[in-house]
């Protein structure tokens, strides 16, 4: 019977597995969906949708599949041109909408009692409303509609007034759950876990219980207790992170500053170097995201005390013209120490065995017009800062050498 979703959610790129489809069944057949529309969504995503990045392509796949589907929630397609006027909502200024009053059901948050209203005005109303505190409408103070004064309830068409509503018809609310989106702070810290590298050859204190050697010890000792303890096991990690500032990536400030807070939140790290560049690395690295000269670290002082076994991570679109990676006699911030940028970033691959660059918007294939791009592309290892792209990237980092 819902042969068509499946391979509609398998379009979509859900990865089902025979095993979770025929699970889908059996609840389907122990009826625990009921009748609702409604129900058979959440059980259906609870069984088939593995991870949260995967909630969208679901929602895509379900309303692709069911959005015609007659059930008791749905809304006519006559209601919904009554309701869904989009010059309605500039008709009438902010001020004059923030000025209506809202009535007693303005108050009422309970969610199965205002769809149970709703139903009921379904049944009842046989027109258009505009205004008023009762039929469902635009402008008006009931708990749905679309564009009232309501703050909280249920939008049906339009656009959103006060962004209060908690269930919104339709709505595309997984979107930036996505893998293939930009990433926030939360997905970063995520991402950042898989750099883990674990050992207890440190010279640190035994501070934690060996429970395997303890049981040996006490039985080897006649049953009296003997308690042995061991070194903790550390992330031996150390961590070198370079980030493109100012330019072309004025408009990732936000992202590159979630992901500073990110590293730093991860405080699991055995060491942690921030720095910044603009547009390349030359014979030096600045200390803040400004790029002030002379606060700023020589790029060979780096090689001298940041050993090899760092894992690096650059971050920049590498957008600039070609002189500025080929030049050797210098660039408009000042000199090269006689190396051209594309020679500091080939002393950069020879020193750190493991390096990748993180690119917030990189394109597919090659351009002569992104002819720098494509060069740093051909030298490291390149992925776009997405979900996805991260989590490649840290595998990169981790695979052995």
């Amino acid at each position: 019977m819902f042969i068509d979703f499946f391979y509609t959610c398998k379009a979509k790129g859900l990865d089902i597995s025979l095993n979770e489809w025929l699970t889908l069944q059996k609840a389907l057949d122990k009826d625990l969906c009921g009748s609702s529309l409604s129900g058979f969504y959440y059980i259906a995503r609870m069984i088939l949708v593995k991870s949260e990045t995967d909630f969208d392509k679901f929602d895509l796949a379900f309303s692709e599949c069911f959005q015609g589907i007659e059930s008791e929630d749905i809304i006519s397609a006559q209601m919904l041109r009554w309701l869904d006027k989009e010059d309605m909502y500039d008709m009438v200024d902010e001020d004059k909408r923030n000025m209506l009053n809202q009535t007693e059901e303005s108050s009422l948050i309970d969610k199965d009692e205002i769809e149970e209203k709703l139903k009921e005005r379904i049944n009842e109303q046989d027109s258009e409303h505009n205004g008023g505190n009762y039929w469902i409408g635009t402008m008006g103070k009931t708990s749905f509609g679309n564009t009232g004064a309501n703050m909280g309830g249920i939008r049906i068409g339009g656009v959103t007034g006060h962004q209060s509503a908690f269930a919104v018809m339709g709505a595309h609310k997984y979107k930036d759950f996505r893998d293939d989106r930009i990433i926030d702070n939360r997905q970063f810290q995520l991402a950042l876990r898989k750099l883990r590298q674990f050992s207890t050859n440190l010279d640190i204190p035994r501070t934690e219980l060996d429970i395997n050697r303890t049981i040996d010890k006490t039985c080897n000792n006649g049953g009296f207790l003997r308690i042995e303890m061991e070194k903790p096991r550390k992330n031996t990690v150390k961590l070198l992170l370079l980030m493109d500032s100012g330019g072309t990536m004025i408009p990732y400030s936000s992202l590159l500053n979630e992901l500073f807070q990110s590293v730093h939140k991860s405080n699991h790290y055995k060491e942690v170097k921030c720095y910044y560049f603009h547009n390349c690395i030359y014979a030096h690295v600045y200390k803040t995201p400004e790029c002030i000269n002379g606060d700023w670290v020589e790029t060979d002082w780096l090689f001298r005390n940041l050993s090899s076994d760092y894992k690096v991570i650059i971050v920049g679109d590498a957008a600039m013209a070609p002189e500025e990676l080929y030049s050797e006699t210098g660039n408009y911030r000042g000199p090269n120490g006689g190396i051209s940028g594309f020679g500091w970033l080939n002393l950069m691959k020879r020193h750190y065995r493991k390096l990748v660059w993180l690119n917030p918007k990189m394109a597919p294939g090659h351009a002569p017009w992104r002819e720098a791009e494509t060069a740093v592309k051909n030298l490291f290892p390149m992925y776009k800062l997405t979900v996805a792209g991260l989590k490649k990237a840290m595998e990169e980092l981790m695979t052995a050498q």
